[in-house]
C-alpha cells in the first residue's frame, strides 16, 4: 500500500479528521481552520480516494484503520485525537480496538456500527460499476445536506462541491469501499472500546439516523453523546458546531 496523501497543520496537540464515503480531506476544510489555531490538525484521504492511491481489490474498515495507524506513527509519537465521519467514524471504531496506544480519545460523528440490511449497498455497488459514479450522486448529496442548507447561497455551492469530489473518485475504490462499509459489524468490538469517546449524531441525518450514533454510545464505556441539527456530512452544514464540540472534547479529555 502506497502511502496516503495528508496535510498537516497548525500547532499544539494532534486531532487526526477522517473523511466519509466518497469525499476527501476537504470536507473538513472548516472545520480544520477553526481547529488549528490551536491544535495540529492532520487530515488525509483514504485509499481510493481523494489523491490516495486508487485501488482494485476488496478490503475493511479494518484495513483503513491500520492505513492511518501507519501515518499517525509516522507523524508523532504521542497519542493523538481522532475524528472521523460516517466511514471516517467507523475507522474511529476499528482503530480504538486495533490500536488504542495511538489514541488520546475518538469522536465518532455521523456513523454506524452495524447495516443489518446490505441489500442496499450491493444495488448501490452493481449500479456504480455498471453507470458510473454520477449516477448516485444526485442522491448521496441529498442525504449529505439538508434542504434548508442547501437553499442557502453557501450550501448550494457546498453541495456543487461534494459532489464534484464525489463523481471525481474512481469507480472501482467507490465500490470497494461501499462494501467494506457494509460489512462492518462493532457491536461487540465497541464494548471493549476503552478510550474518552464522543459520539456526534445528526439529528436530520438520513443516512446513519440518532438511533445508530445511540446504539454506539450505548456500547462503549463512558461515551458521550451529542446531537447537531444537520445532515450527515455535519462537517459542512454545521461547522461551527461540530468543531466545538470537538474541542471542548479535547480539552476535558
Amino acid at each position: 500500500m502506497e502511502p496516503l496523501n495528508f496535510v498537516e497543520k497548525g500547532q499544539g496537540p494532534m486531532i487526526v479528521l477522517s473523511h466519509a464515503l466518497g469525499l476527501d480531506m476537504a470536507m473538513w476544510d472548516a472545520v480544520a481552520a477553526l481547529l488549528e489555531p490551536r491544535f495540529t490538525v492532520l487530515r488525509y484521504d483514504h485509499r481510493g480516494h481523494g489523491h490516495s492511491p486508487a485501488v482494485n481489490a476488496p478490503f475493511t474498515i479494518d484495513d483503513l484503520a491500520d492505513d492511518v495507524a501507519a501515518l499517525i506513527r509516522s507523524r508523532t509519537d504521542k497519542p493523538v485525537f481522532f475524528a472521523g465521519i460516517s466511514m471516517g467514524g467507523m475507522t474511529a471504531q476499528a482503530l480504538a480496538v486495533r490500536a488504542p496506544e495511538l489514541l488520546a480519545g475518538i469522536v465518532i460523528a455521523n456513523s454506524g456500527a452495524h447495516y443489518p440490511d446490505q441489500a442496499p449497498w450491493k444495488a448501490r455497488v452493481e449500479r456504480v460499476l455498471s453507470l458510473g459514479v454520477e449516477s448516485i450522486a444526485d442522491g448521496a448529496v441529498d442525504r449529505w445536506l439538508t434542504p434548508a442548507f442547501r437553499a442557502t447561497e453557501q450550501g448550494d455551492a457546498m453541495a456543487a462541491q461534494l459532489r464534484a469530489t464525489l463523481i471525481g473518485t474512481d469507480a472501482v475504490s467507490y465500490s470497494a469501499a461501499c462494501d467494506a462499509v457494509a460489512g462492518i459489524d462493532y457491536r461487540e468490538s465497541n464494548r471493549r472500546i476503552a478510550i474518552p469517546t464522543l459520539v456526534v449524531a445528526g439529528t436530520l441525518d438520513l443516512a446513519t439516523p440518532p438511533s445508530m450514533s445511540q446504539e454506539i454510545a450505548a456500547a462503549i464505556p463512558g461515551a458521550q453523546l451529542r446531537t447537531i441539527d444537520a445532515a450527515h456530512i455535519s462537517s459542512a452544514e454545521k461547522p461551527g458546531e461540530l468543531a466545538a464540540l470537538i474541542e471542548f472534547f479535547v480539552n476535558q479529555a
